[in-house]
């Protein structure tokens, strides 16, 4: 009988030191993808794995979850001249730039093009419409963009001037007083566009169409790249033509010229009529493309658009095809969306897989406006987001929003970061 019991609990033994092996071998062989769940995803700007650098344990507020890799990363920022003064000084450009130094950001995109006026001195401006610069009196007896290449380039950013209006100006602006003639409407006459919570802002719009606005443009744009050493210039989504426009007298004649006398069609969502104007979009974008490039081989053209479909069915845009034909470097997609929902499933539509195979493909971010507050957590959602999926980085629109939130952005930036590497696309 004794040897029955002894024999028993020798087995409850055997089975006891099994099951505790068992557990210590799990854990063993299961820790180390537990610990790489929780380090940042693999960047597609580098083919490095990041290493995770974590925060002390002791931090209360320690969000692993929101931290960037160490690999490439676009980090942007808007710098506008509309509810904002940081252009408007050299002191405080200065200084907005060192702090976006210590914030870690490493693109700067100042706003050279705006409501018809360049804000920098412009012989191509004075050329076209008598006026060199922006009549603001805080911009007199000084180049802007000289002072932020300046700044920017001691402070190792790249900086890439914005043409912020596009083919849009201001309805009163001298431009449009010097040639009216270059000014697209709509089907019944109209022109122009109301905006602003005041309605302060009438717009009109340059029509694509005619050759005399492609030359002006494109000789605006090369004259940066020739002027200045900039590292690239970016068009938005401003740089398309709103879909009701183009019956203005020119456009239709000459589209009955190529059409047989036939009238272009009175519905301006007709499929065939959006296409034919959008193709003096992408001629004008070539156009710009080779005149950027032959200056300058090694000029970013960047281009910060709104969504695909969106941006073509709205604006003639279409910057989908300009990507395979290899007229963008760099695309930042303007994606403000309050609802993270709506957020990821934009980043989730299909068209982004070819296109990021081909070139960097950044997010726009919007960090307030004068009359809308975002949170910040809304802002590290979506950040934090964008680096589960892998995409390029971001630009926050605009400097001014960032407002008193430094420690929350330092909390995004940690580490620097270098700009996505264009050699990689290239070997694709």
């Amino acid at each position: 009988m004794k040897k029955m019991h002894l024999a028993s609990w020798q087995a409850r033994l055997r089975f006891l030191v099994l099951t505790f092996l068992g557990l210590a071998i799990a854990l063993v062989i299961n820790f180390p993808f537990w610990a790489i769940a929780q380090t940042p995803s693999i960047n597609t700007a580098s083919n490095k794995v990041d290493q995770a650098i974590d925060q002390p344990l002791d931090q209360p507020n320690a969000q692993p979850n929101i931290r960037p890799t160490n690999n490439n990363e676009l980090r942007g920022i808007w710098l506008t001249n509309v509810d904002s003064d940081v252009l408007f000084s050299t002191e405080r450009l200065q200084q907005a730039i060192k702090r976006l130094k210590r914030l870690k950001f490493n693109t700067l995109y100042p706003t050279v093009w705006n409501g018809g006026y360049t804000l920098y001195p412009s012989k191509v401006a004075e050329k076209y419409f008598g006026a060199a610069i922006d009549p603001s009196p805080k911009l007199k007896n000084r180049d802007m963009l000289a002072e932020a290449i300046k700044f920017g380039h001691e402070q190792k950013f790249a900086v890439i001037p914005w043409f912020e209006y596009g083919l849009m100006t201001e309805e009163n602006s001298d431009l449009m007083r010097k040639h009216p003639e270059w000014i697209t409407n709509r089907h019944d006459g109209s022109k122009v566009f109301v905006h602003g919570d005041k309605q302060q802002h009438r717009l009109v719009w340059l029509n694509p169409v005619r050759p005399e606005v492609q030359n002006f443009l494109t000789e605006l744009i090369v004259e940066v790249v020739k002027k200045y050493d900039v590292d690239g210039i970016q068009l938005d989504d401003h740089f398309g033509m709103p879909v009701e426009l183009g019956y203005d007298d020119y456009t239709i004649a000459l589209y009955k010229k190529q059409h047989f006398g036939k009238s272009p069609s009175d519905d301006f969502n007709d499929p065939e009529w959006k296409n034919w104007r959008s193709r003096y979009l992408t001629n004008l974008m070539k156009k710009i493309a080779k005149a950027v490039r032959t200056v300058k081989p090694d000029c970013l053209v960047s281009l910060s658009p709104n969504p695909k479909e969106f941006s073509y069915n709205k604006f003639l845009q279409d910057w989908y095809g300009w990507v395979y034909l290899g007229l963008i470097d760099e695309l930042i997609v303007q994606l403000y969306r309050d609802d993270i929902d709506n957020f990821k499933a934009e980043l989730e539509r299909p068209e982004w897989e070819e296109v990021r195979r081909r070139v960097p493909v950044a997010i726009g971010i919007l960090t307030g406006l004068r009359v809308q507050n975002v949170d910040m957590r809304q802002i590290k959602g979506q950040v934090k987001m964008l680096r589960e999926m892998n995409f390029d980085g971001f630009s926050f629109f605009f400097y001014e929003t960032l407002g008193n939130r430094d420690a929350s952005f330092e909390s995004l930036m940690f580490t620097p970061a270098e700009r996505p590497n264009l050699q990689r696309f290239a070997m694709q």
